[in-house]
């Protein structure tokens, strides 16, 4: 079989509500064929590793960025969903065959909200963000693809930093304060230097995951009582103290996001994954660093994004509205999806043709052992075959 020719073009699309977003559009062959479209909400997917494979195939790719592409500062999904949206619309208009979204992590979280609220009809869409940022996705154009894939998809950024999240954090404003009680990476509550595993007990994993979620509503209520004085300062506009209090968007630094105990005891909720972290192989020491999620957030964000409570992008709670033909690619050494959510995702699609497959990889894609096939290439075969009766 002959590599298609390909033709690579960039685009600058407009969003329903004004916003500018950028996207690369690659063209197998007469762009009569089908089309894969890949985003992310906060990541560049501009290279994404699937592209060649997709690309040989005589697929073509769209690969769009988010307005919060590399700075999820201020990123509200249902602002996201707009971006969604404009680049939907950009692929419809093209004249391709089969339309796919393919979600990577938390790519598959974004598209799984986007169906769920394309497929709801207009009037009981949406119109704000839990922290009333308006956003007229009534009055969005939402086209629905035709085909869905889901590769890696985690659960939401809000369920998955409620399990990262150090319980041990005694106050927000000092990155070192500390519940020994809580610690995940003291000695006395299980954790051992590497090469060894951290062994910790069911009554301690039942007091740190509590603690979690008692760490995530205490910022959930530093970040509502930003958005109440923020509201009560609007109502008072005409006061220049008033309208400085209005204009001011306050930052919420978050220490200590990557604590999750199933990063050093591969014992609990257990699959095939390596020691380590979606950021590192030592989590005792890059938990302090400053790699991980929410590390600084807009009360905004953290309610649309961040939080367990508030944020609407919840992967299960959203492919209830998942109806088109669905493929579930889940990777066997996964950090951030485990076998139980894999299972539950599955069982969750509304989709009546719907796919759950495992193959061996790390979240992102990489081998589970060097010189080992790569997930992405074994996910890219699962692809390739599920297309072909569908495409």
């Amino acid at each position: 079989m002959s590599t298609p020719e390909v033709r690579v073009t960039t685009h600058e699309l407009k969003t329903a509500d004004g916003a500018r977003i950028a996207g690369v559009l690659r063209t197998a062959g007469d762009g009569r064929g089908p089309v894969v479209s890949i985003m992310h909400p906060r990541q560049d997917v501009t290279h994404h590793p699937l592209i060649p494979s997709l690309l040989a195939e005589g697929v073509s790719v769209w690969t769009q960025g988010s307005r919060s592409v590399n700075n999820d500062l201020a990123l509200v999904h249902e602002q996201t969903l707009l971006d969604v949206a404009a680049g939907q619309s950009f692929v419809a208009e093209r004249g391709f065959g089969t339309t796919i979204t393919l979600g990577h992590s938390g790519g598959g979280t974004l598209y799984a909200y986007y169906q769920q609220q394309a497929l709801t009809p207009p009037r009981e869409r949406y119109t704000a963000s839990p922290s009333g940022v308006p956003v007229d996705l009534p009055g969005a154009t939402m086209p629905v693809p035709d085909l869905t894939i889901f590769l890696a998809p985690h659960p939401g950024q809000g369920v998955l930093l409620e399990r990262l999240i150090d319980a041990s954090v005694t106050d927000e404003s000092d990155p070192l304060s500390v519940d020994p009680g809580l610690d995940p990476f003291d000695p006395a509550n299980g954790f051992r230097e590497p090469p060894e595993q951290a062994r910790y007990s069911p009554e301690f994993v039942e007091r740190y995951r509590a603690g979690q979620r008692a760490r995530i509503r205490r910022i959930d209520a530093v970040a509502l009582a930003h958005v109440e004085a923020r509201r009560a300062a609007e109502e008072h506009a005409a006061d220049p103290a008033s309208r400085r209090a209005a204009d001011t968007v306050p930052v919420i630094p978050i220490y200590r996001t990557d604590a999750d105990l199933r990063s050093v005891d591969l014992s609990i909720d257990p699959n095939e994954r390596l020691y380590g972290s979606l950021f590192g192989r030592r989590p005792h020491r890059g938990n302090y660093q400053l790699p991980g999620f929410a590390r600084v957030v807009t009360p905004a964000s953290w309610l649309s994004t961040w939080s367990a409570n508030h944020s609407r992008a919840n992967f299960v709670r959203n492919v209830t509205g998942v109806v088109t033909p669905t493929l579930l690619i889940e990777l066997t050494g996964d950090q951030a999806c485990f076998p139980a959510d894999a299972s539950a995702m599955h069982a969750a699609l509304a989709a009546t043709d719907k796919t759950h497959v495992r193959v061996a990889g790390q979240h992102f894609g990489q081998a589970m052992k060097p010189g080992g096939p790569t997930g992405i290439a074994l996910a890219a075969e699962q692809i390739h075959k599920w297309l072909l009766d569908r495409k």
